[in-house]
This record gives C-alpha cells, sequence and structure tokens, in this order.
C-alpha cells in the first residue's frame, strides 16, 4: 500500500470541483474568493461584479466596530445599554435596564423588537421603540435573531462619537481597506443600520474576509485588535440558537460556528459568506443570490469539493 501522499492540487484549479457543483446544482452564486496565506488570491466571477446588499455581513462588520470602539475606550461589552443611551419618552421598558452590548452582539437581549416588522423598520425612531417596549425574555436567556439589537449597537457607537457609525468607521475600516464610499442603509431618523444593508462588491468583501483570517491586521497595520476578532468566536463566546441545521446551531459575536474544525463565518441572506478556515490558513468568499434554500447547501459544497484541497 501507497503511503506516498497525493500531489498537491495547482493554485489554478482549486476552484473548478466546486464552480462545477454550484452550475449542477444551481445554488445561485455570483463570485468565489479564495486567500491561503503565501499564496495567490483566486477569484472566479459567475456574473458581473455590481455593488450588493451583503445583508447580515454587516452584523459581523458591526461586531467589529463595537471591537475598534472598545479599543478606543469607548465602551466595553459589559456596559449596559441604559449606560450609552438615554431613556425615551414615558422611560425604559421593562427588563431593558439589565440588557448588556454582549447580549446585544450574541443576539440574547430578549427584546421582541426584532427590527423585521415594517413597522418597526419604517419607524420614525426605532432607538426610542426598541428602549421602551418591556422584554420577553431575561438577558441571555434566549437567542432570537434580531436585526434591532444589532442596530442599537450602530446607535451606542454614533452616540458615543457624534457621527454615524458608517461615517466612524470609514478612516478605521473602511478606507485602509480600499473601500473608499460604501453604502450602508439608514433608518427613517438617519442611522447607520448595522445589522443589514452595507453594499459591496465582491472583491472589497473579499478583503473583509482576509481581515478576519489575520485577526484584524491589513498590510502591517492593526485595524482591529486581535483579541477582538479571537473573542468573535471563542469557545466561551458561542450561544446555542436551538436551530436543527448543524451550521446555525451556534453564534457568537456577530458570527456563526461552522462544522469543519475551528471554521467560523461571517453570514449574510441569500448565501453572502466570509468562511474563516483557521486550520487551513484560508478564506473563502462567496456572494450570491440563492432564494427559496438554506445557504448550508453553499457550505456543505465547499466542504466537499474545496475544504479536503486545501
Amino acid at each position: 500500500m501507497s503511503t506516498v501522499a497525493p500531489a498537491a492540487v495547482p493554485d489554478h484549479l482549486l476552484l473548478l470541483p466546486l464552480r462545477q457543483r454550484i452550475l449542477e446544482k444551481d445554488l445561485g452564486v455570483r463570485a468565489l474568493h479564495l486567500h491561503r496565506r503565501g499564496h495567490e488570491e483566486i477569484s472566479h466571477r459567475f456574473v458581473d461584479d455590481t455593488t450588493e446588499n451583503v445583508w447580515s455581513v454587516s452584523k459581523t462588520v458591526t461586531a467589529l466596530a463595537v471591537g475598534i470602539a472598545a479599543s478606543e475606550g469607548l465602551l466595553d461589552v459589559e456596559d449596559r445599554v441604559v449606560d450609552h443611551l438615554s431613556a425615551p419618552e414615558g422611560g425604559y421598558g421593562q427588563g431593558v435596564d439589565q440588557v448588556r452590548l454582549r447580549h446585544l452582539l450574541t443576539m440574547t437581549s430578549g427584546s421582541p423588537v426584532l427590527g423585521f416588522l415594517d413597522e418597526e423598520r419604517d419607524h420614525e425612531d426605532l432607538t426610542a421603540l426598541i428602549l421602551s417596549t418591556d422584554l420577553t425574555a431575561a438577558p441571555g436567556e434566549r437567542w432570537e435573531y434580531s436585526n434591532g439589537s444589532i442596530f442599537l449597537l450602530s446607535r451606542i457607537i454614533a452616540e458615543r462619537t457624534g457621527q454615524s457609525m458608517r461615517d466612524w468607521l470609514l478612516p478605521r475600516l473602511f478606507e485602509p481597506l480600499g473601500i473608499l464610499n460604501p453604502q450602508w442603509h439608514t433608518t427613517r431618523d438617519g442611522h447607520t443600520w448595522g445589522a443589514t444593508g452595507l453594499h459591496l462588491r465582491s472583491g472589497q468583501l473579499a478583503r473583509i474576509g482576509r481581515l478576519l483570517l489575520d485577526r484584524g491586521e491589513h498590510e502591517g497595520d492593526q485595524l482591529v485588535p486581535a483579541t477582538w476578532v479571537d473573542a468573535l468566536h471563542a469557545d466561551s463566546t458561542w450561544i446555542a440558537t436551538g436551530d436543527g441545521e448543524p451550521e446555525g446551531a451556534r453564534y457568537g459575536y456577530g458570527v456563526w460556528r461552522c462544522t469543519p474544525e475551528g471554521a467560523w463565518r461571517a453570514d449574510g441572506a441569500y448565501g453572502q459568506l466570509l468562511l474563516v478556515l483557521p486550520e487551513q490558513e484560508a478564506v473563502l468568499t462567496v456572494t450570491s443570490r440563492l432564494e427559496g434554500r438554506s445557504a448550508a447547501e453553499i457550505m456543505r459544497a465547499v466542504w466537499e469539493e474545496l475544504l479536503p484541497l486545501l
């Protein structure tokens, strides 16, 4: 029996099996960008590279903003929300004074204002609506996917800095990455949504993926503290979601745990993925328009067709 290891697949062929699977299964993928340390980046586009909503990958960017703000002494994850945002007219809702920033990051705040209903998204003062509404669970007790919780993090950063979170991030994150004028949806009263609505090209999104792999470092500059990027997906950070889909079973600080050992990701609707693979020293960026099916199909294609080649 031979003990000779199989020959390594040349870089320019690495994406071929995955590309074939994507086409055969009609997975709606628009672009792939693979970065591996010590190798040239490989990319493939199935359609033109237009600026697209990255949906809930926005949550990961907001989590990075929280880490930058913490490093500047503006906040701490153990701070209470009420330490930063004033009470609305009529006062805080029951239990709101117990919500901490880590509850917002992990979407365990207990607030029923999730930011998905039109009357919430179009509210003239979404901040006041969230703060004035009674909790339906104690903070930390229950996970529930929430745009509202992540939006409050954006509001806290704006309150502490006097700028929208998008504008505050320009010189700290976006411009160093060569993302010069990113568009980010706002609420009616002009606040960065935070939870969704960031628009990027696939190559720009890939730079954020590389930043995650490199623990917040970009071309010699530490844009986000390495310890904070580690904290996003630390063993002690993961929260059980109750989801029966294995790829959706654990949520951290704006990121998800993946089923391969050590892997984690940013994840947006319709298959926007930053798949961070520390053991392979790689990150795969995927942009897609997969409707009516779970992006776990794309992930399983990656695990089966690409991961064994890395």
